[in-house]
């Protein structure tokens, strides 16, 4: 045997037959005799806007009143901000920053980022401003979308970071301040305007499985915090894995409403 064969043996009840050798191919001879599908956050993105479109995703605004939207229409828009972001200069592997609540528009970013071939990178709210900093310096995060609620926190610590765009989500209802606090270095722009730069053609680029598709930033206890990095694969297999009978279980037939903030490791997936 030569490590690339089995032993395949068939016989009826009561017969001896000496089995036959079977040659099995390589892993790398195979890859043509078998379907090779990426696992990317593509797949997912096109799953959930073609087959389930009337879904419906539901978010709380700080006045506690209700927005309702869609799978169909979260798919629309995550791919409106791909093609915006490729448009803005986005180059494969680019972080885009986000500072937001749990909401239909940051989950919008937890797509639309990837997908275009960057790094969502997720800031957490509650950490110290000088931490805040820190990381987004760390990571080398090129954009930012916030909140317009958040912006007292990005006041706080917007003179030690260096985005090259800042975009505010109008999640609180606000418009967005011309010029931004004290009319600073890096104006303000509208989340709405950036998406209304798309024209609809977006195309998916070639997406390695094993790119870079999120990022989140560890709690510091023993040091500065460091940057953990999700591919592609490791998201989706991780959301395989969630929705297995002895993990979550979570099926097309039930509600869920996510308790961990979406800056903090990625809402443990659910999204």
């Amino acid at each position: 045997m030569t490590g690339n064969e089995t032993v395949v043996g068939f016989a009826r009840f009561g017969e001896i037959r000496p089995p036959r050798r079977t040659r099995i191919a390589s892993g790398a001879a195979m890859r043509g005799l078998m379907m090779d599908f990426p696992l990317t956050l593509a797949a997912i993105l096109e799953r959930a806007g073609k087959i389930f479109p009337n879904v419906e995703i539901v978010s709380r605004r700080p006045d506690r009143q209700t927005m309702r939207s869609s799978y169909g229409e979260f798919y629309r828009r995550a791919r409106r901000l791909a093609e915006a972001l490729t448009r803005a200069g986005l180059r494969p592997g680019d972080r885009v920053a986000t500072l937001m609540w749990n909401h239909v528009g940051h989950l919008e970013a937890y797509f639309g980022v990837p997908v275009a071939g960057g790094v969502i990178h997720t800031l957490n709210l509650r950490l110290h401003p000088n931490e805040i900093a820190y990381i987004a310096r760390h990571a080398e995060d090129r954009f930012l979308i916030v909140d317009d609620v958040l912006l007292p926190t990005y006041e706080k610590f917007r003179e030690q970071v260096r985005f090259e765009r800042v975009f505010v989500t109008s999640f609180g209802g606000e418009a967005v301040p011309p010029g931004g606090p004290r009319q600073a270095a890096v104006k303000l722009e509208s989340y709405e305007d950036l998406l209304a730069t798309a024209t609809g053609e977006f195309a998916y680029p070639n997406l390695d499985e094993n790119a870079a598709a999120a990022m989140c930033f560890t709690s510091g206890t023993t040091g500065n915090p460091k940057g953990v990095v999700y591919s592609h694969r490791s998201l989706v297999l991780h959301s395989f894995a969630e929705a297995l009978v002895d993990t979550f279980g979570i099926s097309h037939h039930d509600t869920l409403l996510p308790v961990a903030p979406m800056f903090h490791a990625n809402a443990w997936g659910l999204p």
